[in-house]
């Protein structure tokens, strides 16, 4: 999907014109750096769920995951226990698959025992802008990096699930440690 200009006349990366709830997340969120462990903690647990599903669906449940995970507090997510699990997986406002939830109670409790602020680990990989092209249509962006590989492996040691290189590259894409937004696009700095 290339650039194309939106029903509002604005050129946006392909895929930020397929549906509404992409128009506003593209144009409000994707590819601006995110800081805080609250945020990145959410962005990093939703990039999990999507593993094999499209994003749409988790955006439109964007807000059940946050009710059902208690804002995306690390502290409060960790001190789940197996009655919440039973309560998440009937939950039909969120994606209810057991590893994926186990996967979101297990990074509350990495997150916990960090010796450095989530925030400074993740933002520990973003690549120098300096060094990255621009990529001219969506088939220039990859699907992993060096750097996504080297902060999944990184997360896996430090007790992460659910956090492969793809998913990291998510990731990085979303919370703006990576700059993805194609030439020609509104979005691209």
């Amino acid at each position: 999907m290339n650039v194309l200009v939106g029903s509002d006349g604005i050129s946006r990366c392909g895929w930020g014109n397929s549906a509404p709830d992409y128009v506003t997340y593209h144009d409000t969120e994707w590819g601006i750096p995110l800081h805080g462990a609250v945020a990145l903690f959410e962005r990093l647990s939703l990039e999990a769920f999507q593993s094999g599903l499209s994003w749409l669906v988790i955006l439109r449940k964007r807000e059940g995951f946050r009710q059902a995970f208690a804002g995306f507090e690390p502290e409060q997510v960790a001190a789940f226990e197996d009655d919440d699990v039973t309560r998440l997986l009937g939950d039909a406002s969120i994606v209810r698959n057991r590893a994926k939830i186990l996967a979101t109670i297990r990074n509350a409790r990495a997150i916990a025992e960090l010796d450095v602020p989530l925030d400074t680990l993740l933002w520990s990989f973003a690549p120098d802008p300096g060094d990255r092209v621009r990529p001219a249509t969506m088939a220039d962006v990859p699907a992993v990096s060096p750097e996504s590989k080297a902060m999944a492996k990184e997360l896996k040691k430090r007790g992460f699930a659910f956090v492969g290189p793809t998913t990291c590259y998510a990731l990085m894409q979303a919370t703006g440690m990576v700059d993805d937004h194609v030439v020609g696009c509104f979005r691209a700095r």
